[in-house]
């Protein structure tokens, strides 16, 4: 069957879909909704905070704090796209969404992931420099750099969801329109489509590779480094507490990179497809969520910015 062009709104009689999310769950709705709201609401406060702390606190202007409040502004956006409609789902047993509102949700969940891919190779590339080439950090990642790293990201990331965009732009929905999903992915929506997605499913397929492959390379590359540099440390404290932060690092990003490449590219058989709600939850609800925990809230300068920040509020709070 030969693809239909045009807007995805004008080319088929289904105006709305609807998100199946888990079923019905009978009383675990209501305890996942509060469970999966404590998370979220969690997760925006903990983001919110680092982001706060590193554009008010100069001690915070550094490279890799300047990643972390990135990393941060992300992943606020990235959960606030899915999260809220998830849990209406919860309340109600499933819920509708537009095409137009699918496909807007679609598109910025695919930028946004994409973006984190680059952005966490781009944040283990720091701490390469950092550790394994202290004497070059400066020159290497200076403000110019640090920069363009953080623009090649979403760059990156905007060129391969806008050719995803256009592909998606060719198919026709005829019904049923019942997503298994609790959002808008590329392959629920594939599966009810009345085009021959053949083509599409390999070019979507090769694109998702060329945005978490490399990246995940990069970034197992540079901790493998960085785990040999904290080897030859001398000091066995200095060691175990250098190990313990990095091995905390590359189990957070393993989990991101891991469950996406499952989701994305292998084959999309019918136990996977059972699978992929679960599997998505880890990089849509728990990596946004442990991220601002591992990288920044243990970290000892983010602590004392926010004793600072908190003596600042409580003195203006004893003066007013």
């Amino acid at each position: 069957m030969s693809l239909m062009t045009g807007n995805l709104e004008n080319s088929t009689t289904v105006t709305e879909f609807l998100l199946l999310g888990f079923g019905n769950l009978g009383d675990l709705d209501f305890l996942l909704f509060l469970l999966f709201l404590l998370i979220y609401i969690v997760t925006m406060v903990g983001n919110i905070l680092i982001v706060a702390l590193v554009v008010s606190d100069h001690s915070l202007h550094t490279p890799m704090y300047f990643f972390l409040g990135n990393l941060s502004c992300l992943e606020i956006c990235y959960s606030s796209n899915i999260v809220p409609k998830m849990l209406t789902g919860f309340l109600h047993q499933g819920t509708t969404i537009t095409v137009a509102g699918c496909k807007t949700q679609f598109y910025f969940f695919s930028l946004l992931a994409g973006t984190e891919c680059y952005l966490l190779a781009v944040m283990s590339y720091d701490r390469y420099v950092a550790i394994c080439k202290p004497l070059l950090y400066a020159a290497l990642m200076d403000v110019k750099v640090c920069f363009q790293l953080a623009a090649g990201s979403w760059l990156s990331s905007l060129l391969i969801i806008n050719l995803t965009m256009y592909l998606m732009r060719q198919l026709t929905f005829c019904g049923p329109n019942a997503i298994d999903h609790f959002f808008c992915d590329y392959s629920p929506l594939l599966k009810l489509s009345c085009s021959d997605t053949r083509v599409i499913e390999l070019i979507t397929t090769l694109l998702a590779a060329l945005c978490s492959l490399p990246p995940f390379i990069l970034t197992l590359a540079s901790y493998i480094c960085i785990i040999l540099a904290i080897l030859r440390i001398s000091s066995t404290t200095g060691r175990q507490k250098a190990f313990s932060t990095c091995s905390s690092h590359l189990i957070v990003v393993s989990i991101f990179y891991g469950t996406i490449m499952i989701v994305y590219l292998l084959p999309r058989t019918d136990t996977l497809r059972s699978w992929n709600k679960i599997f998505s939850l880890f990089y849509i609800v728990l990596t946004p969520l442990f991220n601002p925990l591992i990288y920044s809230l243990r970290n000892k300068e983010v602590k004392n910015a926010l004793r600072k920040a908190l003596l600042k509020f409580c003195s203006y709070r004893i003066v007013v």
